[in-house]
């Protein structure tokens, strides 16, 4: 059971999100938050494994939220769902850890299955969403490399296997996935990723995956 906590500061959304997940057999709604700070105290109180926020909300705004629920002990998935498509309110987003980004218009069935994946490990982006990140990274690639030399040291002393793991990673899919694609027990991968991340000095995966389009790992993808 995948336990959410639905933040937005609009009352009626709230409503309309917990009656569309909790109609979903395998995931529960264990509390609801209208800004950020009351996101992060029903996190303390609620252990939630997923935090499904808004960006522009009262008070704490949703990247605020999202980088101090990452910096609790046992920190919760944050996935983004907002009105405002904008490539800096990805960039932002995803740079605070989110692991996913959505628009609100999204049909429910692609909230739900974004919901499945970023809690197995994945990462999702609304396509608008992505285009925008990926108009960032060309953006990038006509310009110097702004890829601090430490991490381009880093890069450089990975492996093939583990670039390709990053490819992966940065495509967003989940440890299953990967799994499938590199023919490895879904633990071996889960413990791989783990050392990749150490290797690149990132905190998440998310953090991975901006690495890897900046690196520009995915162009060939």
């Amino acid at each position: 059971m995948i336990r959410v906590l639905i933040t937005d500061d609009e009352p009626l959304v709230r409503f309309g999100l917990r009656a569309l997940l909790d109609a979903t057999e395998d995931i529960t709604v264990v509390g609801e938050a209208a800004d950020g700070a009351t996101a992060l105290a029903h996190t303390r109180a609620l252990a939630p494994d997923l935090v499904l926020t808004d960006l522009r909300m009262p008070g704490m705004d949703g990247i605020t939220a999202t980088r101090q629920l990452l910096a609790l002990p046992n920190p919760p998935i944050v996935l983004v769902l907002t009105t405002f498509d904008t490539e800096e309110g990805v960039t932002e987003a995803l740079r605070a850890g989110a692991a996913g980004y959505l628009l609100k218009d999204a049909p429910p069935e692609q909230l739900v299955g974004a919901i499945r994946l970023v809690a197995a490990g994945g990462t999702v982006l609304a396509p608008a969403s992505a285009t925008h990140l990926v108009n960032a990274s060309r953006d990038r690639a006509a310009q110097p490399a702004r890829i601090p030399p430490d991490q381009l040291r880093r890069l450089d002393k990975l492996s093939e296997q583990q670039r390709e793991l990053l490819r992966l990673v940065g495509s967003g899919l989940s440890n299953a996935q990967i799994a499938q694609r590199m023919y490895l027990a879904e633990g071996t991968v889960k413990a791989y990723v783990s050392r990749l991340l150490t290797a690149l000095a990132v905190e998440n995966r998310t953090q991975a995956a901006i690495l890897a389009h900046n690196a520009g790992l995915l162009d060939g993808k």
